[in-house]
C-alpha cells in the first residue's frame, strides 16, 4: 500500500496588524497595511539572521524578545500607515518632543525597550499574580497540593478572560480578523493552491504553528515546571519564577518546532490548547482582508517552496 504524502509545511509565518499584515519568509519581511483610500502600502526589508538561531532551548527566548521588539515596531507602522490625514496632523506632546530631541535611532531603541517590557510586564502578570493570589490563600486556608492546581487553574483563566476580553474591542477584533486572513493563507500556500481569494477562502482560520500556540504552551510549560518549586515564601517563588522564564520559553519554542515539523498523536496533543485557543485569537475575514495578506505574502515566497520548509 502507497504511504500517504506528507503535507508540505513552511516556515513562512506572520502577524496580524491593524487594517494589515506582516509575512515573514526565509530571507524577506513585507508588512501590507490597507491605506485609508483602499490602497495597499508594502514595506520590505531583510530578514536578520542570529546565531542563537541554531542553539535549542537558547533560541526560544531570544525569538520571544525578537518578536516582541519587531512585532511592536510593526504594530506602530500599520497604526501610522492606517490613520487618516486628519488623526496623522494630530501628534501627541511626546512625540514633538522625541522628534524635536532625538534621532531615529533612539526612538527606534525606545519602541523596542518598549515592546520587552510591556511584553515581560503581560507575561509576569498571568505567572506572578495567580502565585500572589495563591500564596494570600494559603497564608489563611492550607491548601496543600491545591495550591498547585489552583494557581494553574488561576493562570489559565485569567489568560483566557483576558483574550475574549479582547475580542470585544472592535480594533482588536478587526486585527484578529487578520490573523484568520493570515492563518488562511498560509494553509492555501501549504496546500499547493494558487493564492487567490477564492482558494485562501475555503481555507480553515486555525493553524498549528501560531504565537497564540506558543502563549498557551508557555503558560502549561510553566504549570508543570513551577510545580516543584518551593511554596514556605511567596516571595522566593515568584523570583524563581521570574529567574526559570526563559527555559519555560526555551522548552515551549522546543515543543512548537517538534508539533509543527510531525504529525503523529503526541504532537497532536501539544498543538490542541493553541488550536482551542485561536476560536479567540482567530475571526473570518473579509476579501479585502485576504487580498491584503496575498500582497504580504508574495513577496516573501522562497523561490523554491522546500527553501522555506519547516
Amino acid at each position: 500500500m502507497e504511504k500517504p504524502k506528507e503535507r508540505f509545511k513552511t516556515s513562512v509565518g506572520g502577524q496580524a496588524l491593524m487594517e494589515g499584515i506582516m509575512m515573514r519568509g526565509p530571507k524577506k519581511i513585507c508588512v501590507a497595511v490597507r491605506k485609508p483610500d483602499g490602497e495597499i502600502d508594502l514595506t520590505m526589508e531583510d530578514v536578520k539572521h542570529h546565531s542563537w538561531q541554531k542553539i535549542p532551548f537558547v533560541r526560544g527566548a531570544c525569538a520571544m524578545i525578537e518578536n516582541l521588539v519587531l512585532g511592536y515596531r510593526y504594530l506602530m507602522h500599520s497604526a501610522e500607515v492606517s490613520m487618516t490625514e486628519e488623526e496623522q496632523e494630530q501628534p501627541s506632546k511626546l512625540d514633538l518632543w522625541l522628534e524635536e530631541h532625538t534621532g531615529p535611532k533612539f526612538q527606534s531603541f525606545l519602541m523596542g525597550l518598549a515592546a520587552v517590557i510591556g511584553g515581560m510586564m503581560a507575561i509576569v502578570l498571568f505567572m506572578v499574580l495567580p502565585t500572589a493570589i495563591v500564596g494570600g490563600i494559603n497564608h489563611f486556608v492550607p491548601l496543600g497540593w491545591g495550591k498547585v492546581l489552583l494557581e494553574g487553574v488561576l493562570k489559565i483563566a485569567m489568560f483566557v478572560i483576558y483574550l475574549f476580553l479582547c475580542t470585544r474591542m472592535k480594533e482588536i477584533h478587526r486585527v484578529f480578523e487578520y490573523h484568520g486572513a493570515e492563518h488562511k493563507t498560509i494553509a492555501c500556500y501549504e496546500a499547493g493552491e494558487e493564492l487567490t481569494v477564492e482558494n485562501i477562502r475555503r481555507h480553515c482560520r486555525f493553524h498549528p504553528r501560531c504565537g497564540t500556540s506558543f502563549m498557551i504552551l508557555v503558560l502549561i510549560v510553566s504549570i508543570l515546571l513551577f510545580s516543584v518549586l518551593p511554596w514556605n515564601s511567596t516571595g522566593l517563588r515568584v523570583v524563581l519564577k521570574l529567574l526559570l522564564l526563559p527555559v519555560v520559553m526555551g522548552i515551549s519554542y522546543e515543543l512548537i518546532k517538534l508539533a509543527g515539523r510531525y504529525d503523529n498523536l503526541a504532537t497532536r496533543i501539544i498543538s490542541a490548547p493553541g488550536l482551542w485557543l485561536q476560536h479567540l485569537t482567530t475571526f473570518e475575514p473579509d476579501d479585502s482582508m485576504i487580498e491584503v495578506a496575498i500582497a504580504a505574502v508574495k513577496p516573501v515566497l522562497p523561490g523554491r517552496p522546500e527553501e522555506g520548509l519547516w
